[in-house]
């Protein structure tokens, strides 16, 4: 439709430029003369002729020396022909041999409307008698049979519309022929395109007038697909090795857990050895957990994480997992408080996978943690939105600065690495945060908190209609 449109526009747009032009040109071309420009050719030239031809006392007749100087210039003749008898009665000195000096009605009548021996005529009246003038044989083209029916003359506008009606459906006619192949080879093309983002196999049949771009349309997918193959083996590789050392990390690290536990609760060791051996367990349990982030999120990235979706109780998964938090908070630094948006509803059933999201509320809550080594105060929340559920954790830490935040949204954390700093950043367990939140058709937020410390929100589709494409168990 786009194509016919501008082919409309242009159409009218040409033909009205173009009848412009033709009817200048014709103006132009096919001009009247009229002899008004010092020559006798021409209805009003003859007229003009007839009046430098004057009537002498003797009877006769004498051409003025302007109506000569008119004949002379256009090279005619002319003749004057008395009513009643059809005699010449007066001739212009350069008169032809073979033109006669006497005419009948019907001569004359017939003469006046076409040619006297191959000279085309003009006739103008000169009192009572006629006068006739010869142009030149090369001169002229004379219409002699020119009648029209008035109805014809009347009807002339409307017939006019008509033709022109006519030629325009004619002009579509033959551009929606002679284009149908065009329109034909354009349609798989603009599929073909639709369908790269897709991923779909691309091929379109390289034949007709768009042949060569059907060809840079399948060189295109097919480069597509071979990039497409790479990325695909270079992941599973990846996830393949992230996998392998996640597994083959497991049983030493259990292993380092199991002695320094043993070492930190022996009686029979000195007190700094075991404060040394509580610390190596805590280590080791950070590295686990983040061997643990490290498998998750690539997991989540490959869409290799089945994702169970049920029936939640957004408020109580957050007591829980807060629950559990501040159990390791032996010493109490890091204070919990949950609030419940509204009249307690948000927290009410919520279709989403209950141990991701709660992995995604202790991520936040070890991040807080880790950030504020001294110690702070944390607001854990849920609150309704329409159509949403929004989790919030906020803490009094010492936050993030504008440039750390402005990093932090703009840049894949787990591929943060810099040398030039050994200040703790947020990183893998912000990813899986965000990632959760997409396969739950969600997304996330960060900024500062009202607290002057840090804020994260999640917000959670009620009825996710965009779900990522992770693997879904019913």
């Amino acid at each position: 439709m786009k194509l016919i449109k501008r082919f409309a526009v242009t159409l009218i747009f040409s033909l009205a430029l173009l009848l412009v032009l033709n009817i200048f040109l014709l103006l132009i071309t096919f001009r009247p003369d009229t002899g008004t420009k010092g020559t006798a050719g021409g209805w009003k030239g003859a007229a003009k002729l007839a009046e430098y031809l004057t009537l002498q006392p003797d009877g006769g007749y004498e051409m003025q020396e302007e109506g000569t100087t008119m004949l002379e210039g256009s090279g005619s003749w002319a003749v004057l022909i008395q009513d009643g008898t059809g005699d010449v009665i007066w001739h212009s000195e350069n008169l032809p041999e073979e033109i006669q000096l006497h005419y009948s009605a019907a001569e004359i009548s017939w003469y006046t409307r076409g040619y006297v021996a191959d000279y085309p005529t003009t006739t103008a009246a000169k009192g009572e008698d006629l006068l006739m003038i010869g142009n030149p044989k090369e001169s002229y083209w004379k219409d002699m049979y020119p009648t029209f029916q008035l109805s014809t003359i009347k009807n002339l506008p409307r017939t006019m519309l008509l033709f022109l009606g006519a030629n325009l459906a004619g002009v579509f006619l033959i551009y929606m022929v002679v284009t149908s192949g065009i329109l034909r080879s354009v349609k798989p093309i603009v599929q073909g395109i639709q369908a790269l983002p897709e991923g779909e196999d691309v091929y379109v049949k390289e034949k007709g007038l768009l042949s060569e771009l059907a060809a840079a349309l399948n060189l295109v997918s097919e480069k597509l697909r071979c990039q497409e193959y790479e990325l695909k083996k270079k992941e599973q590789a990846r996830a393949d090795w992230i996998s392998g050392v996640s597994h083959d990390i497991r049983t030493p690290l259990s292993m380092v857990m199991g002695y320094a536990s043993e070492m930190e609760e022996d009686a029979a060791v000195s007190e700094e050895i075991r404060q040394k051996a509580g610390i190596i367990r805590m280590q080791s349990v950070r590295m686990k957990n983040l061997v643990n982030d490290l498998n998750l999120a690539s997991k989540l990235e490959y869409h290799m994480q089945p994702v169970k979706m049920e029936a939640v109780n957004l408020a109580a998964m957050l007591r829980e997992t807060a629950a559990y938090f501040m159990n390791l908070d032996i010493e109490g630094k890091y204070p919990v408080e949950l609030a419940v948006g509204g009249n307690g509803s948000a927290g009410g059933d919520f279709c989403g996978d209950k141990e991701l999201l709660k992995r995604a509320v202790n991520n936040l809550l070890l991040n807080a943690q880790l950030h504020n080594p001294a110690g702070c105060h944390i607001w854990l929340g849920v609150s309704g939105l329409p159509g949403q559920r929004r989790i919030t954790v906020e803490d009094d830490g010492k936050g993030v600065t504008d440039e750390q935040l402005k990093k932090l949204k703009e840049t894949p954390h787990y591929m943060l690495s810099s040398g030039e700093t050994q200040e703790q950043r947020h990183g893998l367990g912000l990813l899986i945060v965000q990632q959760i939140a997409a396969a739950h058709g969600g997304r996330v937020e960060f900024g500062h908190g009202e607290k002057k410390g840090f804020r994260v929100d999640i917000f959670l589709d009620v009825n996710p209609q965009n779900i990522d494409n992770v693997h879904l168990l019913d």
